[in-house]
């Protein structure tokens, strides 16, 4: 297991601006984890410090497996614009596969799998860049699903999309966290936040302010910032 992820007093400044101020936790296995904030809160920033895509000024961001290798294998990222290959679904999800060393014909078998799992089985052939913003962001889930990740991590997955579409998409984020992968999602959606989550991290100008189970969050906020966004009425930044 490469979880629990640890974060020791994590900083990050670009061009001379605090864009995550210091803040320690921790993240174990199990129950799905909300980054919660207003755009530009730095949900995303934050994120891309845990999985790695980004290095803090200061502090340590730390895994429980020190295998640098390993924890890159180990966990998979789906970005609210994910990027399509010029290629077929079907080689969209075996493309992380062949990377990750797994040789044919299991490497189709898996990507087959991973397609019919998130409802793209009868589109396999088609090429991924002609798909819809809801079938991309499936695919891209495909691509995740086919490396069975210890930990997903979801920068806006549904922020683009309507409301079919995000409900195909929190289909297949449930199917993620029942299957044991862990949810590390970033969004300003209350809606998804109470649909998906069980914990929340709120996060208002860069700093951690609150850390709470999803209903006590929503229900006794226990800061004047969360209180205010909860009610629409705290600013975007």
């Amino acid at each position: 297991m490469i979880l629990p992820l640890r974060l020791d007093e994590v900083s990050l400044t670009i061009q001379g601006r605090t864009v995550i101020h210091p803040l320690s936790l921790e993240i174990a296995a199990g129950p799905a984890t909300i980054i919660l904030g207003a755009n530009g809160a730095g949900k995303s920033v934050l994120m891309r410090l845990m999985h790695g895509l980004l290095s803090p000024t200061s502090g340590r961001v730390q895994w429980r497996d020190a295998d640098p290798d390993r924890v890159r294998r180990m966990q998979a990222m789906v970005f609210q614009r994910p990027v399509m290959l010029r290629r077929s679904a079907l080689a969209n999800v075996q493309y992380p596969l062949q990377a990750a060393g797994v040789a044919e014909p299991e490497r189709s078998r898996v990507a087959a799998a991973a397609l019919q799992e998130v409802g793209l089985h009868h589109l396999a052939g088609r090429p991924a860049r002609a798909f819809s913003g809801g079938e991309q962001q499936r695919l891209a889930l495909a691509r995740a699903w086919a490396l069975h990740p210890e930990v997903l991590f979801l920068d806006e997955p549904t922020a683009s999309l309507d409301p079919t579409a995000t409900r195909e998409i929190e289909s297949i984020i449930r199917a993620f966290d029942a299957s044991g992968t862990k949810i590390i999602m970033a969004t300003h959606n209350l809606g998804q936040a109470r649909r998906l989550g069980d914990e929340v991290l709120f996060i208002h100008q860069g700093r951690l302010v609150e850390r709470a189970l999803v209903d006590r969050f929503f229900n006794q906020p226990a800061s004047a910032e969360a209180a205010a966004f909860i009610k629409g009425e705290l600013p975007w930044v």
